[in-house]
């Protein structure tokens, strides 16, 4: 008994604090705004930690590399896996709005913050690189760092003897920050239980107004893709004994993912799961901070209901052929270039609302839709990094890529 508890007690007592947040949000209401700060206090925690640990996870991991491992396979399969999960998101949401069709009678609400449109090359310029090196240390330039990450694990990699000693550093680097995760993830149960309770308290009564039906409708399809897609996409990985080894595991990357909104938050906890679910180091310390930018099934989700929304809003079809198919490379386009941060801007909107032709009129109602979804669509974010890091490790390493599962293992 004693031993369970020991294995079990993280998980317990990160979910009781997340239902005594949660009633307490319901109870008072947004009186739960003076605790915030605590909420507040723990994802700065992780926000601080988790750009150092990503950049020494990824360099670490390519410097560690032999001749044996073939990394431009690895990056290949984990984009084909990346893209492939995102396009299945997309067109089961598509399926849904046929069978369940969004009869809008909503009222666009005043943009509340302003939105700079900045031409198609800067932005891509700021996405994949930053003018200081100082600016690759903040969460907004994750892109550009986990760039840079991979160059300095190459050029550790081919400099061979003399980079041994700087190899140990990033080895050293990436244990001391995986430590400092841990230790952050002390407080957990306070600082999620704070969070939960102020988004409760605050946003749960904006659930049930005008927005309710796509709401439905997003939940619903992202509560169908978490809980069978997932399972399908771990099966087809490693069998029956996969898809248990990953719910076993990945209670606390969901609630991080639930309780942070954030996908590169959840990047600590994921990584730590990967192993307890058998997958290499060397995948995941490469798949994983990838997909905290890069691989976005929730997103993908979002971005089909916003633009139904949006084309049932201006009384326009969304069943034609061209238009489904502008969707779903909207929407590759879309889970790229979004950030796999909390609010992470509102590029998506842009895309989609220029490549259709619609007025600016279009983009508050997608922005209102994006901010009420953000929960479940970042759980589907950050969660689905794990079970795409089990198909890399199934199409790289066969059938027998799972590691001996630990008897301590929770």
């Amino acid at each position: 008994m004693n031993s369970w508890f020991k294995n079990y007690k993280g998980i317990i007592l990160l979910i009781t604090g997340i239902i005594i947040g949660s009633i307490a949000g319901a109870v008072l209401g947004d009186k739960v705004e003076v605790i915030k700060p605590i909420g507040d206090i723990f994802l700065n925690l992780l926000f601080t930690a988790v750009v150092p640990l990503v950049f020494f996870a990824i360099a670490s991991a390519i410097a560690a590399l032999d001749s044996s491992q073939k990394l431009g396979k690895l990056l290949g399969v984990t984009s084909l896996v990346f893209a492939s999960t995102v396009l299945v998101a997309a067109i089961v949401t598509i399926i849904a709005i046929w069978i369940f069709p969004i009869h809008q009678h909503l009222v666009a609400s005043p943009i509340t913050e302003a939105i700079t449109k900045k031409p198609f090359g800067d932005q891509l310029t700021s996405l994949f690189t930053t003018s200081e090196f100082y600016q690759l240390l903040s969460r907004k330039s994750m892109l550009a760092m986990i760039i840079f990450a991979v160059i300095t694990g190459f050029a550790t990699l081919h400099a061979g003897e003399k980079g041994k000693a700087f190899a140990a550093f990033l080895h050293s680097g990436n244990e001391v920050f995986k430590n400092i995760f841990i230790l952050i993830m002390k407080i957990g149960p306070v600082g999620l239980g704070a969070y939960f309770a102020y988004q409760v308290g605050v946003f749960g009564p904006q659930l049930f107004g005008g927005y309710a039906r796509s709401m439905a409708l997003y939940y619903g399809v992202g509560a169908f893709y978490y809980l069978a897609i997932f399972s399908l996409y771990a099966f087809i990985a490693g069998g029956v004994s996969a898809v248990k080894r990953y719910w076993k595991n990945n209670i606390i990357p969901s609630a991080t993912a639930v309780g942070t909104c954030s996908s590169i938050a959840t990047i600590p906890a994921n990584l730590d799961a990967a192993k307890k679910m058998g997958i290499s180091d060397a995948i995941a310390n490469i798949t994983i901070p990838l997909g905290g930018t890069l691989h976005k099934d929730g997103s993908s989700i979002s971005s089909i209901v916003k633009m139904a929304v949006v084309f049932a809003l201006f009384g326009k079809s969304f069943n034609n052929a061209e238009t489904i198919a502008i969707a779903l490379a909207m929407t590759v386009l879309v889970s790229l270039v979004e950030g796999g941060i909390p609010n992470g801007g509102y590029i998506g909107e842009l895309l989609f609302i220029s490549a259709y032709g619609f007025p600016p009129e279009a983009l508050p109602p997608a922005i209102i839709i994006g901010t009420l979804v953000d929960p479940m669509a970042t759980l589907l974010n950050a969660t689905g990094d794990t079970v795409a890091a089990m198909l890399v490790c199934r199409f790289t390493g066969g059938s027998g890529w799972m590691k001996p599962e630990s008897p301590l293992t929770p």
